[in-house]
């Protein structure tokens, strides 16, 4: 086995003279803090409205929607971003989704969901991981290879950070609305600031030149295959095992955070404030996916410290397995104070487990494969956030009480680090060119 490498340049600060990355950030962040005020007004019409009251199976269906469109629509989505201009991609998708946006105020409006809302925010929300790939797949062309954890800290963690201030502003802007008219109004209302951050993304694009941000010309030319390509992406990561191993090990840590998410919203929602109250049950959860969003940025800050000395195999090694006492105690003693103790280390954790592993694969993966790659790697996570879902909605109760669902998480979270991430395997299997 080859001695682990260290990188200690890597925590070095990603700006440079004439650097295009302030661009793509803009684009990034200013695209997510529209996402996340779209998903708090989603959530209050859907979740926490008066007249619904969710159990295990409704929260579960909720994530799915969310998270299923990419699933299907992945497979092409990285051969586009291989194929074709990723700074056009990128605008053009964000104007779709204002306009996607613009027919979900006018069903939200009127109070209606059935199939044609679940369409449309399956398109929003597809459209969403299609911009989030391209993004990721031309970070590495507008920063070295020395600075792509940096680039990523930023990338990921202000986007991150981005959602949970959007989702803080839609449960603030909620509130206001909430005065002059009914719900359902309200979060209508709340979605013309989300539209207004997707304008602010697409026109930031103009930043960029037609290929700036990839692929190059001669990458290009193709055949569109569609799944097949995916599985072209699958193979190119198996010649990079730990890179394969990375996306793994991300995969299953964003499962089983949604699980604990899907735990946390019932808790709040049904359990540590009174049902027929929800806009309190609202107001508690966003607190506890603030302190999470304050993990997720320590997260961040401190994997460019500690990769210089443990390595980027052995830190998400060692990230993996870092919460699991926190879910111990969860798992026994369910408060309110506890779940947002979980909440805060296994966002910290969780986030530099995805940013470190990002920075790997980007550092391996050559730029004319690169968009098929990250689109196997949104498939993996997001259909591992999908069985996540499912598999808290069948262990959990209404209540949100369970001490099996922690325990299992922390299962998994620890036979991921000694099984899947062991020294003997997760290691770098030949020289990155």
């Amino acid at each position: 086995m080859q001695k682990l490498p260290t990188y200690k340049r890597l925590s070095s600060w990603p700006f440079r003279p004439g650097s295009k990355l302030p661009a793509l950030l803009s684009i990034r962040w200013s695209g997510q803090i529209g996402d996340g005020i779209f998903q708090s007004a989603l959530a209050s019409f859907v979740l926490f409205s008066p007249e619904r009251q969710p159990n295990a199976v409704a929260a579960a269906l909720a994530f799915a929607v969310v998270l299923l469109p990419y699933t299907l629509v992945g497979p092409y989505a990285g051969v586009f971003l291989d194929r074709f201009s990723r700074k056009k991609i990128v605008q053009i998708a964000n104007f779709i989704r204002a306009i996607d946006l613009l027919a979900i105020v006018l069903l939200i409006k009127g109070g209606h969901t059935g199939i044609p809302l679940t369409l449309l925010v399956l398109i929003a929300f597809g459209i969403n991981r299609l911009i989030l790939a391209g993004l990721s797949a031309g970070l590495p062309l507008v920063v070295s290879k020395d600075d792509l954890i940096s680039a990523n800290a930023m990338a990921v963690t202000g986007g991150s950070i981005g959602v949970v201030i959007g989702g803080g502003i839609g449960i603030g802007l909620k509130k206001i609305f909430d005065h002059s008219s009914k719900s359902d109004i309200s979060d209508s209302r709340v979605l013309f600031f989300a539209i207004a951050c997707y304008l602010v993304a697409a026109f930031a694009t103009r930043r960029f030149s037609h290929k700036q941000i990839g692929p190059a010309e001669h990458e290009i030319t193709k055949k569109i295959q569609g799944w097949r390509e995916l599985q072209h992406g699958f193979n190119i990561l198996k010649i990079h095992p730990d890179a394969l191993r990375g996306i793994a090990a991300t995969a299953i840590q964003r499962g089983g955070l949604t699980s604990l998410l899907l735990s946390g919203l019932l808790l709040e929602r049904n359990t540590f404030n009174p049902p027929n109250n929800p806009d309190a049950g609202l107001s508690a959860f966003a607190f506890a996916l603030a302190v999470a969003g304050v993990g997720i940025g320590i997260g961040s800050l401190m994997t460019p410290l500690f990769i210089g000395y443990f390595g980027r195999h052995r830190w998400i090694r060692l990230m993996m397995s870092a919460p699991t006492p926190v879910l111990l105690v969860f798992a026994l003693y369910q408060k309110e104070w506890v779940l947002i103790t979980a909440a805060f280390f296994v966002g910290m954790c969780g986030q530099a487990v995805k940013v470190t592993n990002d920075a790997l694969v980007q550092s391996q993966i050559a730029d004319e494969y690169r968009g098929r790659v990250f689109a196997f790697y949104d498939v993996a996570t997001n259909s591992m956030i999908v069985s996540g879902a499912v598999i808290a909605a069948l262990i959990l109760p209404t209540s949100g009480k369970s001490i099996i669902l922690p325990i299992f998480v922390c299962a998994v979270y620890l036979l991921t680090s000694l099984v899947l991430l062991r020294s003997g395997k997760f290691f770098i299997a030949r020289p990155v060119q």
